[in-house]
């Protein structure tokens, strides 16, 4: 993915809310900037911790929704040349009264200038491709970044990450390939297995495709507590096969796509093969939110839908319930 800006009209460097890959682009080139929202207040379109990084020719992120970027982007690349950090302050108490913030909110923002060779961005970046969370503590001068929590200085502001979402998609009709686009597009690192599968992959943008045998694919991929499966094979060996890797493993959310009168069954066998009702249990079936529609893209809605409420902890899960 590539974050250098092409049409400054169209903000899509907005769209990408991570800024890790941004930041090791932008590394790979020379120095960035990195301006963090550290403290708000009234509410506002972007929490604390959001963030936008600037690079040679690259921006990545949003602060605000418009209100703000250009002015910060000013910022940023005077502090990309004089190497000194920013507190900027937008809303009430700022310095730049002609800025308006429509919310109405207060938005504090840390801008701080980052070397290729900064250890604690080295680390950070280490981390994400590891797979594993990272704790980054900084006030723009000194910063540090670990696996473990850090307790901030006087001054300094804690942002946690953690590693990027995964969505392994399990078949090859258009509802799978429907679901693992939107799962792409939406910022999930997404893979489509497809046992004995065509050769070529699918023209899906962002998405890994694998053709061998699914409990070798999913023992590949590793299903960490920051991956959510979607089983969609119509194929009920093949199914069963996913369900039985993926149920007791570390993965938050494991979705099944098929009809609810089969469920029963489903469920008696995988009890019967020695799965725990505590495995059972994570099991959402039939996968996705109930939104009434069943077509691809309606069903992928509902599903990437679902995925993002199980990793968020929201109430909307509560609707659905297996039942033995």
């Amino acid at each position: 993915m590539s974050f250098d800006v092409k049409d400054p009209a169209w903000p899509m460097y907005g769209l990408v809310d991570d800024a890790r890959p941004a930041l090791a682009q932008a590394l790979s080139r020379g120095p960035a900037t990195l301006a963090t929202i550290v403290a708000l207040g009234g509410g506002g379109p972007r929490p604390v911790g959001a963030q936008m990084v600037f690079g040679d020719g690259l921006i990545s992120g949003f602060l605000s929704g418009g209100c703000i970027e250009a002015d910060v982007e000013l910022h940023a690349r005077a502090c990309l040349e004089d190497g000194v950090a920013r507190r900027l302050v937008y809303g009430e108490g700022s310095p730049w009264p002609d800025i308006r913030l429509l919310c109405g909110a207060r938005i504090e923002i840390l801008v701080e200038r980052i070397a290729p060779d900064d250890l604690a961005a080295r680390t950070l970046l280490d981390l994400a491709a590891a797979r594993l969370p990272a704790f980054w503590v900084s006030d723009g001068a000194r910063r540090i970044c670990a696996e473990e929590p850090q307790v901030p200085w006087p001054g300094a502001f804690e942002r946690a990450y953690d590693p990027v979402p995964r969505l392994v998609v399990i078949g090859g009709d258009p509802t799978a390939l429907a679901i693992a686009g939107l799962a792409a597009q939406s910022g999930h690192e997404t893979f489509l297995l497809r046992p004995k599968g065509p050769a070529a992959p699918p023209p899906l943008p962002g998405v890994a495709y694998r053709r061998e045998p699914l409990e070798e694919a999913l023992t590949a991929i590793g299903l960490d507590a920051w991956t959510a499966v979607a089983v969609c094979g119509h194929d009920p060996e093949h199914d069963h096969t996913a369900l039985m890797t993926a149920l007791p493993s570390p993965a938050p959310y494991v979705g099944l796509l098929g009809a609810r009168r089969r469920l029963p069954e489903r469920l008696a066998r995988l009890k019967a093969a020695g799965l725990s009702e505590r495995d059972l249990a994570k099991l959402r079936a039939p996968i996705g939110l109930d939104l009434g529609g069943k077509a691809p893209f309606e069903v992928a809605v509902a599903v990437i839908g679902e995925v993002m409420a199980a990793r968020h902890g929201q109430p909307a899960l509560a609707r659905r319930s297996v039942e033995a």
